[in-house]
């Protein structure tokens, strides 16, 4: 049975100028499980000496501010509704569920194949699922947002099995001129089988936020109702993705920290009872000065960075995958999950496998 609790309710919501709101609203949703995972990325290896050779980058300082090494890019007939099909596939077949169970697919992604129809019913159609079917969009905090809204479903016994993906291919989006910000992304998707669980498994703390009023830090200006796409648009380089890259790096840092200290304050829980962390690997930097100043074990924390750059949404379930696949979680496990980025939004959990 489902239990959702509702922790303090306070907001940190009057802010000095210049610091982004944190919100310190927490929630409990336990009675799911995940009942398997799978993931996907392209082919196509992208190095930094392949940067350098095509686009002038330098490897060094790619590998420095950011530990990334490759990424991978996908042909121009692959999208993402096919990195996320995939994954899905893989994430059946690890659960051992049967596809006509799966009764809502939830796909977190800002890089959809089209406006409408959403990713998530092309997932549905290619998969020939009997489900409701709808996208996410919360950017790198997408697949966390996906999961909560997908446990909601289970826990309550509106869904039997849920389907939850997040994918990204980051490499349509980006402009091969920034040397800041092209280097760090990459495409990937990664999936999870979401079932009824335990009453001790699933969500044991969890939070999801959002500040809004840092909008502007990591944005696509053209291409919505807003500012449609137009050709002066196209030219200025609007519909690609813009970043305020030392901007958002301070607040990623801060918000890991204050969000994952957070979970285990609520939770009455220290470092050494998370048996893995496992955060969006934006850059490496990051999770480490985060790591740093939490006093979290480096055995602790599971990161690919260095092999796949940011895959926005695809980031996290890349990790559980990978994760799993190397027998570093097992069943009754607690893992830190903590997705952030554009919105400005974030997901952190505390979730009992």
């Amino acid at each position: 049975m489902a239990v959702t609790t509702t922790a303090s309710p306070s907001l940190e919501s009057v802010t000095p100028k210049g610091q982004h709101l944190f919100s310190r609203r927490t929630n409990s949703l336990l009675g799911v499980q995940i009942a398997g995972c799978g993931s996907f990325v392209p082919e196509n290896v992208v190095t930094n000496a392949d940067l350098q050779t095509r686009l002038g980058f330098d490897p060094e300082w790619i590998r420095q501010r950011t530990g990334i090494l490759e990424r991978r890019h996908a042909p121009p007939e692959m999208a993402t509704s096919d990195l996320c099909v995939e994954a899905a596939r893989r994430a059946i077949r690890n659960a051992n569920v049967d596809p006509a169970d799966i009764d809502l697919v939830v796909c977190g992604t800002f890089t959809p194949d089209f406006q409408c129809p959403s990713t998530a019913c092309l997932i549905q159609d290619r998969l020939a699922l009997d489900c409701a079917a709808f996208d996410l969009a919360a950017a790198c905090a997408g697949f966390m947002y996906s999961l909560v809204t997908a446990a909601q479903f289970v826990a309550s016994g509106n869904a039997k099995v849920a389907l939850v993906v997040g994918g990204d291919c980051m490499s349509r989006i980006i402009n091969p001129a920034d040397q800041r910000t092209y280097p760090l992304f990459g495409d990937g998707a990664g999936a999870v089988i979401l079932t009824a669980g335990d009453p001790h498994q699933g969500l044991l703390c969890y939070q999801m936020g959002a500040d809004g009023s840092g909008g502007g830090l990591l944005d696509r200006k053209a291409g919505g109702s807003k500012t449609p796409l137009t050709v002066s648009a196209i030219e200025a380089g609007d519909h690609l993705l813009h970043m305020d890259g030392r901007s958002v790096f301070k607040w990623a840092v801060r918000l890991v920290t204050d969000t994952i200290e957070l979970m285990l304050e609520t939770a009455g829980m220290t470092v050494h009872d998370v048996s893995l962390f496992a955060l969006h690997q934006a850059n490496i930097r990051i999770i480490d000065a985060a790591m740093e100043q939490l006093a979290i074990p480096p055995e602790k924390v599971f990161s690919n960075v260095h092999r796949y750059g940011n895959t926005s949404g695809g980031s996290i379930p890349l990790v559980l995958d990978e994760a799993y696949r190397e027998g570093r979680i097992e069943r009754g496990d607690t893992l830190m999950m903590c997705g952030f980025g554009a919105g400005l939004a974030w997901g952190t959990s505390l979730f009992r496998w």
